[in-house]
């Protein structure tokens, strides 16, 4: 089919129509946050009745052109979504996927290369700080312009937890994860705040028990939850969909964000040579900046045993 693209014609191309690329163009089109979605997978039969499926709620629920495609239709997309890989089975971790994803990566990153023209590229695809590296080595895109989802799943697990255990609205809760999207995460406890009131001093007021124990039961509960979900259903889609829209909604409308999301360091809290997740700016161009604030000590040594970690993994790779 052809179609013809005008700049600002909020288009969005999202490789893997599994779970997740699919979940992806459903929350989008229920959001009606883009004009024209493009789902490629190599599964042609899968894609279209993905994209007929999503096609048949949009009279009520939206206004997107959606349809499965090719990447030829990667040109002057506004925002390029990669989901393609193989997701975790039960008791893998995300690192158990490199050899298989790296691999795939590769084959994506060189098929979107020949059709690519503008446009920000998102990485889903885990081990996702792994990936979103590589990808970003790869295309040679200004840094910032090629980023993954990192932890910011991690993050709203973490908000809603917190919410449940305080007993009010996830509104009212400011909290993220930085780090790793994985076994490397790091809780922010010293920016969590409830109402803008540091947590451990909203807790003292309201006469809620806080200590070392429940700030320990919460990180844990919020870096187990994934795999609590893979155990349960086989896979998760639904969360990571939900929050792919508030950064396609900050890239394509115009309407930047602060999110943690994983991308190439170039010498925040002195570290280089690793994508991994910190509070960005998330805009038009992608991650517009990384804000340098300051942690506790222990929140520095669990990030910078994140950066060794993946330090580590990517290592392997380049000698294997």
């Amino acid at each position: 089919m052809n179609r013809k693209y005008t700049v600002g014609n909020r288009k969005v191309a999202i490789i893997g129509a599994g779970y997740v690329g699919s979940s992806i163009a459903f929350a989008l089109t229920i959001r009606d946050i883009a004009r024209e979605i493009v789902l490629i997978d190599v599964n042609n039969e899968k894609t279209d009745g993905e994209a007929k499926d999503i096609r048949h709620g949009i009279p009520a629920l939206g206004t997107a052109d959606l349809y499965a495609g090719d990447y030829p239709d990667c040109a002057d997309c506004d925002l390029i979504i990669i989901t393609a890989g193989r997701g975790r089975k039960d008791g893998e971790s995300r690192i158990d996927l490199v050899g298989e994803n790296v691999k795939i990566m590769r084959s994506v990153i060189s098929e979107i290369q020949k059709y690519y023209t503008r446009g920000i590229i998102l990485v889903i695809s885990n081990p996702v700080d792994i990936l979103t590296y590589k990808a970003a080595e790869w295309m040679g895109l200004p840094n910032g312009m090629v980023f993954g989802s990192g932890t910011i799943l991690d993050s709203s697990r973490f908000v809603r937890i917190i919410a449940d255990y305080v007993g009010l609205h996830t509104g009212v809760v400011n909290g993220y994860i930085v780090g790793e999207h994985g076994d490397g995460q790091v809780p922010v406890w010293s920016h969590t705040t409830i109402g803008g009131i540091p947590i451990a001093e909203y807790c003292e007021e309201v006469n809620l028990p806080w200590n070392d124990e429940i700030r320990q039961e919460i990180s844990q509960k919020t870096k187990r939850m994934g795999s609590e979900i893979i155990s349960a259903k086989g896979r998760t889609h639904y969360g990571i969909a939900v929050c792919v829209c508030q950064l396609a909604d900050a890239i394509i409308n115009q309407r930047p964000t602060i999110a943690s999301v994983s991308s190439v360091l170039m010498g925040e809290h002195g570290c280089r040579g690793v994508a991994l997740s910190v509070p960005s700016v998330v805009g038009p161009s992608g991650v517009q900046q990384r804000i340098r604030e300051k942690w506790a000590s222990e929140e520095y040594r669990g990030f910078f045993d994140a950066v060794e970690n993946t330090r580590s993994v990517l290592s392997l790779i380049k000698n294997g």
